[in-house]
């Protein structure tokens, strides 16, 4: 890439298919100018039944392309000839399994695939789809015939799905995507996300993120529906500023952050040794691992059959993790997460006494738009010494790098507090 075009903002084509997530395809945008990008939009045939072609006309302040461009201009000019030379990234978000489907037998029927067809430069697509059709042999085959095409995938990502299941399927998150487009076009301003402090060099940070699960059987555990986003974000953005990062992960389907050392586990008992062997060393210790409060007292070793009867299961309290670390990382900050459905305020506050924590971020998941398998989050800090603080809804990379700034600054309050001042 040369110098000149480094200096000049990065040129996105956004082609949306005809899916629920198009309507993310607004943030989208936003997000890539964030980052210095020009962009335009084109829309598939039936995407302007879920986001209105106005919306991304204003926020791109460009025409968005449908299939108007076959209407002669007066200029015999070729639009999808046009657009293809103006790109620098042409990236697809949603692509539907029909979108795919066409990409990958290289029709030209409308103007995103005549466009495709005539791109020289990078492709990158956000599939969003069911699990069940995303999993069928005929969209993997096209999958693998765009990719063995040099095509660049986002995802997908597990999730809820516009049919109200759980599964693989969901669009990434705009920002992921955003980050995946600034791969290929190098003169992108920094992410806002980015963190550029250097605050937490020389600190060790220790995070536990994810659930536990606790063994029935073989076959069955008792666990919870925690995705580990938050902890994971937490331990970017902790590595970000510098610090070592150790990060002990329940059972999750994530990616480790670049520059984190991490230790897989599955149950509380497990965490509990894992961290135990981390927590001396610990400068901050985040514990946002949704951890099993009780295990089975026995598993059965033979999974356990229908016609034995409805079996009778005897409960026993795991460790607590949280108010263990005053004992084995008395010098640490230690911050505890609350993850409420009701009364977040009086619960959160009642566990930051009772854990002897110093400070614990509660949010609600009783709500479906923040919280568990969620890519936002909105939360509220509540501290031992000092007022709480609310973090208003954003995503759980941005909520990350502002609890970094609250954990950075309490570790330099106590650097400089008097040496027989308490806890």
């Amino acid at each position: 890439m040369s110098f000149e075009s480094l200096m000049r903002p990065q040129k996105v084509l956004l082609g949306v298919g005809g899916g629920i997530a198009a309507y993310k395809s607004a943030e989208l945008v936003r997000r890539l100018q964030d980052r210095g990008c020009s962009v335009r939009c084109a829309l598939s045939r039936s995407a302007s039944a879920f986001i209105p072609p106005l919306t991304l006309e204003v926020l791109t302040g460009k025409p968005v392309v449908q299939q108007e461009y076959l209407t002669a201009t007066g200029s015999g000019e070729e639009l999808h000839i046009t657009a293809a030379q103006w790109a620098d990234v042409l990236c697809f978000a949603p692509a539907t399994a029909h979108l795919l489907a066409r990409l990958a037998l290289g029709l030209a029927d409308d103007f995103l695939t005549t466009t495709a067809l005539a791109f020289p430069g990078p492709v990158l697509v956000a599939p969003a789809m069911h699990e069940e059709m995303w999993a069928k042999e005929a969209v993997q085959n096209n999958v693998a015939r765009l990719a063995d095409r040099g095509v660049i995938f986002i995802g997908p990502e597990v999730g809820p799905l516009a049919s109200g299941e759980i599964g693989v399927g969901r669009m990434s998150h705009p920002l992921t995507i955003v980050e995946a487009v600034a791969s290929q076009a190098p003169g992108l301003s920094p992410s806002p996300e980015a963190s550029t402090k250097t605050d937490l060099a020389g600190r060790t940070v220790l995070i536990s993120a994810g659930p536990t699960r606790e063994p029935l059987d073989p076959v069955r555990y008792l666990g919870n529906r925690s995705s580990g986003k938050m902890g994971f974000s937490l331990a970017a953005a902790a590595a970000r500023r510098g610090a070592r990062v150790v990060l002990v992960a329940g059972p999750v389907a994530l990616e480790t952050p670049p520059g984190v050392e991490r230790h897989d586990v599955t149950t509380a008992l497990e965490m509990e040794s894992v961290l135990a062997r981390w927590a001396g060393e610990a400068d901050l210790i985040v514990m946002t691992a949704a951890v099993a409060d009780f295990r089975p007292k026995r598993v059965a070793a033979q999974k356990i059959k229908k016609g034995q009867g409805v079996p009778v299961l005897e409960l026993v309290p795991n460790p607590d993790l949280l108010s263990g670390m005053a004992t084995t990382a008395p010098r640490a900050l230690r911050v505890g997460f609350a993850a409420e459905t009701e009364n977040v305020e009086e619960n959160a506050q009642a566990k930051l006494e009772r854990k002897g924590a110093h400070m614990i971020v509660a949010n609600d998941v009783g709500r479906s738009d923040i919280g568990f398998r969620s890519d936002e989050n909105e939360v509220t800090v509540y501290r031992s010494r000092g007022p709480s603080v609310f973090l208003a809804r954003r995503s759980k990379n941005e909520i990350a790098d502002h609890l970094m700034d609250l954990f950075s600054e309490e570790l330099h309050h106590r650097d400089h507090r008097p040496a027989d001042t308490a806890d």
